[in-house]
């Protein structure tokens, strides 16, 4: 996503729009998984291309836009529903809608677990709502040894209105797992890990009202920026994560036999 591909920068009004357009539209993409109103797009070819652009949209009934946006900010929940999170921060803050974070995530065994450094920034737009991010690299997180550190070129989220209290969300990412992946798991992110983590976030919706009753109810940072006691962060101190500077792994001869049971489970 950076522009150039030298220079950090904040996504501006050109870049939600663009982001907007790869959601919305469906020329050059495959259609890959369709049931049970979740549905997952990709592009690249996977014989050739481990880094490829999934999309995947899903219509929540009874979860209003601002619902699902504010789910989405709110780290405190994410522990709640993101069962593949190992760890998430918000490391500082670049603007009143742009910070920059740290997430780990559990991949299905035996592959090695990953994480990322991003920037992300956001933008409310009317009755719908845009998070976007992508990878840079802030000197005092640099790569860990007990992870994999992947690159997000694009990853966010487009969540529209769909008339009273309902909305449609969509999540587009184009992720460098760092690593040549077998093409069962490239197969397996489209038919079912995209489609279980659309459905978390639904149910993660419905049950979000009753959990912020209970949580600091009033503490929105990512709506009132004068809640926010992150750090300053200078866009001076990041630079871009490119992929080629990062650690290769090879895992292409691992087999789907090795999956833990806990990988199968719906």
């Amino acid at each position: 996503m950076s522009r150039g591909g030298e220079m950090v920068y904040i996504p501006d009004d050109s870049d939600f729009s663009s982001f907007r357009d790869q959601c919305e539209s469906l020329e050059g993409w495959q259609c890959r998984y369709n049931k049970a109103g979740v549905t997952v797009w990709s592009q690249g070819q996977e014989e050739s291309c481990t880094v490829q652009k999934i999309k995947t949209r899903i219509s929540c009934k009874d979860v209003p836009a601002e619902t699902l946006y504010d789910v989405l900010h709110d780290t405190r929940y994410r522990k709640k529903w993101d069962s593949n999170m190992i760890e998430t921060y918000d490391i500082g803050r670049l603007t009143v809608n742009a910070d920059v974070g740290y997430y780990s995530w559990k991949c299905p065994s035996p592959l090695k677990n990953r994480d990322f450094v991003t920037l992300r920034s956001w933008l409310p737009l009317g009755n719908d709502y845009m998070i976007i991010n992508y990878s840079v690299k802030h000197p005092k997180y640099p790569p860990r040894k007990d992870f994999v550190r992947a690159v997000s070129l694009q990853t966010g989220y487009l969540i529209k209105a769909n008339g009273d209290g309902a909305c449609i969300l969509y999540y587009l990412t184009q992720v460098d797992p760092r690593g040549s992946l077998p093409k069962w798991v490239v197969n397996r992110v489209s038919q079912f890990v995209a489609p279980k983590a659309m459905k978390k976030i639904y149910k993660a919706g419905l049950k979000y009202p009753e959990w912020k009753r209970k949580h600091d109810p009033g503490y929105k940072p990512w709506v009132y920026p004068e809640q926010n006691t992150l750090p300053s962060v200078s866009l001076a101190e990041l630079s871009v994560q490119h992929a080629d500077s990062l650690e290769n792994i090879d895992e292409t001869g691992l087999t789907e036999d090795h999956l833990s049971t806990s990988d199968h489970e719906a």
